[in-house]
């Protein structure tokens, strides 16, 4: 089975033109090894499909949130359309199991790469808008974007951890915190970097990833973590660290992948069942029940 059929199998849309799904799903690195097989890869797709995605977030954004000011619609627009946000959402989809990848980046992980995963889902999105149009298509993105749409996050709590201490530590003391790298161990293509941040010359924290910005990023949640626990010890939870947190203490440890090779597609928000959505009736989609840092 072709993946474009098996796909719309796990969608339950009533698609019409296989071959621009298919066409979706090709990566440029699949038709540079297949160039007899493949009439062309999905970047024309995916740059159609990031202005579908855009405006229909914003859209619901914009609905759903009636007593929120611009900065806060946009704040929330991009923490769903960066690109973790995007890889969450291609993420729930299964949607690198049905990628055409080259060998090369297949074996670099590339199935679970977010920044691969992000253009893929906009590259789909654009080709459900040629092919049945924007109302099915927008339906699509805001069904299985619910739980970010719906969400009551505050403001400070969307942005990532990086950006979080950075703005706390400045404002308690004019200190910005500083990221060093203690290894890098592995292959090339699958190499683990270890880093730790410090402020005032302090250790608050450390993280790991497959990138040295994932690492900074985790090593920033886990200080944000360990600020937020020492502040409430001590006196309290603090209202100057609150800011930047959200609900339940929740540190935005989701949004750790952005740069990562591995998405979490439950997180930061509820876990999100596919089958709430689809696959629904043929011809239909279901009714909707209502890019952290940016790309």
């Amino acid at each position: 089975m072709r993946p474009a059929a098996a796909l719309i199998e796990r969608l339950g849309l009533a698609v019409r033109d296989l071959d621009l799904l298919q066409q979706a799903l090709i990566h440029s690195s699949y038709l540079h090894e297949h160039r007899d097989l493949a009439a062309g890869h999905n970047e024309r797709l995916e740059f159609l499909g990031d202005s579908v995605v855009s405006l229909a977030i914003s859209d619901a954004l914009y609905r759903r949130h009636p007593d929120d000011d611009e900065g806060v619609l946009s704040a929330r627009r991009a923490s769903i359309v960066s690109t973790a946000g995007l890889a969450r959402l291609a993420a729930r989809l299964e949607l690198g199991e049905y990628l055409l990848l080259g060998e090369g980046e297949s074996q670099r992980g590339g199935r679970r790469r977010p920044a691969l995963l992000a253009s893929a889902f906009e590259a789909l999105v654009g080709a459900l808008y040629l092919d049945l149009g924007y109302d099915v298509a927008s339906g699509f993105v805001t069904a299985l974007a619910a739980p970010e749409l719906t969400s009551d996050r505050p403001l400070g709590a969307l942005k990532s951890p990086k950006s979080r201490l950075q703005e706390y530590t400045q404002r308690l003391s004019g200190e910005r915190p500083q990221y060093r790298v203690l290894d890098a161990v592995g292959p090339d293509h699958d190499k683990v970097f270890r880093v730790e941040v410090a402020v005032g010359g302090k250790v608050v924290g450390v993280g790991q990833g497959h990138s040295r910005r994932v690492a900074e990023t985790e090593a920033a949640a886990h200080a944000i973590e360990g600020l937020r626990h020492s502040s409430e010890n001590r006196d309290g939870a603090s209202p100057e660290l609150a800011e930047f947190l959200g609900s339940d203490g929740d540190d935005g440890a989701g949004d750790w992948g952005a740069g990562d090779q591995t998405v979490r597609a439950s997180e930061p928000w509820t876990e999100f069942d596919l089958e709430s959505v689809g696959p629904a009736p043929r011809g239909e989609i279901v009714e909707d029940p209502g890019r952290g840092e940016g790309r």
